[in-house]
């Protein structure tokens, strides 16, 4: 029997799973622009500690070893086929896009390793840091830099009146107080000009002056998702550039095309361990479509998660919120600052948790 062909565009949280896990089950073909995944949620920790990223930068070829990997960009798709910015037809029985956000990195493992060194070097030469954007990346960065080198000045600045908008207030004020008493400066409805840098000073939005010799911009990425627009996918994307999925994750209307993680509609907090089982359920129904014959299988459905999310405060603390309560403090540093997933997220992907790999 002929192996269907599938092909997932994206190499991020999403695709990674999805291409790990289906890879023995059908003609698989992942394009990614880069070689390798890396765990997002902990980027920042590899700020701090550029060796921890040997074992969070993981080339693609580590966990997907039967299909084909095209490093390359997507750039058109049809009903029955992907092109790619390397010139490639690649032809599909399905299809899952899973995008991401546009995030412009290197190419290699080596010279993402090579990055946080630098950002490494950029944090310990400097004496006050500025970080735009007070959502989770920027609160994460400034926890991780207080706690490991606590001799430095850091400030947020942050256009919006609370920290951590996309969860509750009880989480953004027990966050704001743990900054404070770590010596962090937070600026709220401000916005910074980084062009408008003088002799080591910044100017906010209010007229305050910053002091600082290095800064960090922490925020949104756009959704990569803007070149659908000019595919026949263009009227399956909400007003918000996100793309509309059925309850089985399939695009609306669509029998083999699906889409998962951050570039969905569903109404839930973006985050890498729901994206995983975006993945994970669209495995399950590839199985049972590629299994299933003429035979239309009872596909699996998706729910949308509550909102449940922890930001790690350096090593040993975090702020959690659940359904029913938020905590700050030892517990949800327990649950996710210390090793931030990794060894959890290696095993899945098939490798050993704790290995490095240089």
């Amino acid at each position: 029997m002929v192996e269907k062909k599938v092909v997932i565009i994206g190499g991020g949280v999403a695709g990674a799973v999805l291409a790990k896990t289906i890879q023995h089950h059908a003609n698989v073909n992942l394009i990614d622009p880069k070689e390798y995944f890396e765990i997002p949620w902990a980027s920042l920790r590899a700020m701090v500690e550029p060796s921890f990223a040997e074992r969070t930068v993981i080339n693609h070829r580590e966990y997907f070893t039967k299909g084909d990997l095209i490093v390359s960009t997507a750039i058109n798709i049809t009903e029955s086929e992907v092109f790619t910015a390397d010139g490639r037809k690649i032809a599909y029985d399905y299809l899952v896009i899973a995008t991401g956000h546009t995030d412009p990195i290197p190419k290699t493992r080596t010279e993402r390793l090579d990055q946080y060194k630098g950002e490494n070097t950029k944090i310990k030469s400097a004496r006050s840091i500025l970080i735009v954007g007070g959502g989770p990346t920027g609160v994460e960065l400034a926890a991780e830099i207080a706690v490991d080198f606590p001799d430095k000045k850091v400030t947020i600045v942050h256009k919006g009146s609370r920290l951590l908008e996309y969860i509750g207030a009880k989480a953004s004020r027990k966050t704001l107080k743990w900054l404070k008493s770590r010596k962090v400066d937070v600026k709220l409805d401000q916005s910074v000009d980084i062009d408008s840098f003088t002799n080591e000073t910044y100017q906010t939005s209010a007229g305050e002056s910053i002091e600082a010799d290095a800064h960090f911009v922490c925020i949104g990425k756009p959704l990569s998702t803007t070149w659908l627009g000019e595919t026949f996918l263009k009227d399956d994307l909400d007003g918000n550039g996100r793309v509309q999925v059925d309850e089985y994750l399939r695009v609306k209307g669509r029998s083999n095309v699906f889409a998962i993680g951050d570039i969905t509609d569903i109404q839930e907090i973006k985050q890498g361990v729901y994206a995983q089982g975006h993945a994970k359920l669209v495995a399950k129904n590839l199985k049972l479509l590629i299994e299933g014959g003429a035979k239309e299988p009872k596909l699996g459905t998706y729910k949308a998660q509550a909102p449940i999310s922890i930001v790690s405060l350096g090593r040993k603390h975090g702020v959690a919120q659940f359904p029913f309560m938020t905590v700050i403090g030892r517990f949800p540093g327990i649950i996710k600052s210390g090793d931030l997933f990794v060894g959890k997220t290696r095993k899945e992907l098939g490798l050993e948790p704790n290995a490095k790999k240089s």
